[in-house]
């Protein structure tokens, strides 16, 4: 039988959702059940990673009202992530899935719209021991790396956007 990991990819350094991914595109081409739900990225928007799990016939979710620190109604912003968690805890507990990737999902933690400890809590009672679980987003919290099988940092050594490079589709989104 297999053991589910729980994987973190956190940091400051691009390609968290990038390695998330690759590890989803991996599963599936095995054959591997697999889910997305973003956190953040508005439900509006057209992401490249988004076109190209539509064409795949990946599962995917959006959950986000976009860059939270431009939102006109925090209320609505808090209330999407929370209604993105039940989405999540649902998925998880199915039994549909063999891996669900929660991208962008430590912002909802490290903004005090989910608690951590309850989060926490609440993937030790309920994961299924055979799902793989995937957690992305910058300053995951310690209660969560704690948790977790593998935790990855993403360290920012060089950046274009450093260059006064702008961000280019296919590339960063």
């Amino acid at each position: 039988m297999r053991r589910g990991l729980v994987i973190v990819n956190t940091g400051n350094g691009k390609g968290k959702t990038t390695a998330a991914l690759g590890l989803l595109l991996r599963a599936w081409g095995r054959g591997l059940r697999v889910c997305v739900i973003q956190f953040i990225k508005a439900e509006t928007g057209a992401w490249g990673e988004f076109k190209a799990a539509e064409r795949l016939g990946i599962e995917w979710h959006k959950m986000g009202d976009g860059f939270t620190w431009l939102s006109k109604d925090m209320d609505k912003t808090i209330q999407t992530a929370r209604n993105g968690w039940e989405l999540a805890q649902q998925k998880i507990t199915s039994g549909d899935y063999d891996l669900v990737v929660l991208d962008e999902f430590t912002y909802p933690l490290l903004y005090g719209w989910l608690d951590p400890a309850e989060v926490v809590s609440w993937m030790k009672a309920h994961k299924p021991p055979e799902l793989h679980l995937v957690v992305t987003g910058r300053d995951a919290p310690e209660l969560l790396i704690d948790y977790a099988d593998l935790v990855t940092d993403m360290t920012v050594i060089k950046h274009p956007f450093d260059q006064g490079i702008k961000a280019q589709p296919g590339i960063e989104f």
